[in-house]
């Protein structure tokens, strides 16, 4: 008997290590293979990549971006088709990589040099990882001279698009990095958003509409250091420029259960919008040297409720002091804020007050909710941290501190007391 079993617990083992062996080379195919070359001009390089993602949306293959010491300069448009992996050798880099004799990235690096399209339209069953895409003609310190480039990557515009993976990518010079504000007619869901960087100059990092089923962002840094690395940097005027566009690094639209983890901005306008139609959790956080950290808003009471915790908001920039907030709460629905602090001061990366208006303005007239524990308030003007505008909302404040260290409490009331 012990004969007899040994060897087949032999082969069975065995089978497997040879599949995965052989099956590295069947499932993974080089854009070169297809013509995709460094040396090639944008256009070849575009049909060239459309032809590898056509041949792979059958079959459900991945392409690999094989790195290389200068980039693959590739023309815009590209469609992602369904099925389709882009697949290239980089982790997140969020202060880049360096050729060691040329200032530019090396690596998977895709570089966009035109503004006719989004550069890459992605439809359902999609992956994009390990990529950095690079925008070489993009200013650094004029603020007049910012080129408006189309989205990145963007959703799909003729189709649902359901189930896309994007993860470990980094962005130089962009000025719009992932836009997937679908339509009611071709709405989007679970869609991945992991471990990506960058320095939108239009404002917008990721935003997302009509995306119905559980979107996730998942540890993303927003920062203008990203080019640290290639010794570039971007100076103040520029950083005001992106300021006063007075857009959301984040802005989630029409949402369901939305999952936000681990997310940091610097250097905006705002750091997340919470729209009308929209539920979920967002979790340990940073948005540092902001006008406005959290916008959050409410089309209903049953549903449009967030859930917002360990966190810390660095609002000091904008037009006016009385701008700064690093929270506003109106329309419907709930706010449960728990372990959020906001702090202020000054930095040299950007204009700033070094300090906000307040901790929160709650302004409408619809009736709300908001309920707050564990929350340090400080580095505010105004003369009590919550102001509270909408004469229907209902507050509760227990366990948190203001500006001077002092407990601080607000009954559902709208009393306030010490």
């Amino acid at each position: 008997m012990y004969k007899l079993i040994l060897p087949a617990i032999l082969v069975f083992i065995s089978i497997p290590l040879t599949f995965g062996q052989n099956s590295e080379k069947e499932l993974f195919k080089s854009i070169r293979t297809f013509g995709v070359l460094p040396e090639n001009t944008p256009e070849m390089n575009k049909a060239n990549l459309q032809k590898a993602i056509d041949w792979a949306s059958a079959s459900g293959a991945a392409l690999f971006i094989e790195p290389s010491e200068d980039p693959y300069v590739i023309g815009s448009g590209i469609i992602l088709k369904k099925n389709v992996s882009l697949i290239g050798v980089n982790g997140p880099v969020p202060r880049a990589t360096r050729h060691p004799d040329k200032v530019q990235p090396v690596g998977s690096v895709l570089a966009v040099r035109d503004t006719k399209a989004p550069f890459i339209t992605v439809e359902s069953s999609t992956q994009i990882k390990g990529i950095q895409f690079w925008y070489p003609d993009q200013v650094l310190d004029d603020p007049a001279g910012i080129i408006a480039y189309p989205p990145t990557i963007q959703v799909s515009k003729t189709s649902n698009t359901e189930g896309v993976t994007l993860a470990d990518l980094t962005f130089y010079g962009e000025y719009l990095a992932m836009d997937f504000n679908a339509s009611p007619g071709h709405a989007c869901e679970l869609i991945i958003f992991e471990h990506c960087s960058g320095y939108p100059l239009g404002g917008e990092f990721i935003r997302i509409d009509y995306c119905y089923d559980i979107p996730r962002i998942l540890h993303c840094h927003v920062n203008p250091a990203i080019q640290r690395q290639l010794g570039r940097s971007y100076s103040k005027e520029l950083i005001d420029a992106v300021v006063a566009r007075q857009k959301f690094t984040y802005a989630i639209n029409h949402t369901d259960n939305a999952q936000l983890i681990d997310l940091f901005t610097f250097g905006n306008y705002g750091g997340i919008l919470l729209g009308a139609a929209t539920y979920g959790q967002l979790t340990n956080f940073n948005f540092d040297c902001v006008t406005v950290g959290i916008h959050k808003y409410g089309d209903n009471s049953k549903n449009r409720n967030w859930m917002i915790a360990q966190g810390s908001i660095i609002a000091n920039t904008g037009v006016r002091l009385e701008d700064v907030h690093p929270i506003i709460i109106e329309g419907k629905g709930h706010a449960a804020i728990s372990n959020v602090e906001a702090f202020s001061g000054g930095n040299g990366a950007l204009t700033n007050f070094g300090m906000s208006w307040d901790y929160m303005t709650i302004r409408g007239n619809d009736k709300c909710s908001v309920s707050m524990f564990g929350c340090r308030m400080r580095d505010y003007k105004a003369p009590m941290p919550i102001t509270i505008l909408n004469p229907n909302a209902v507050v509760q404040v227990i366990g948190c501190l203001d500006k001077n260290e002092l407990p601080f409490t607000i009954s559902s009331e709208l009393k306030i007391a010490h």
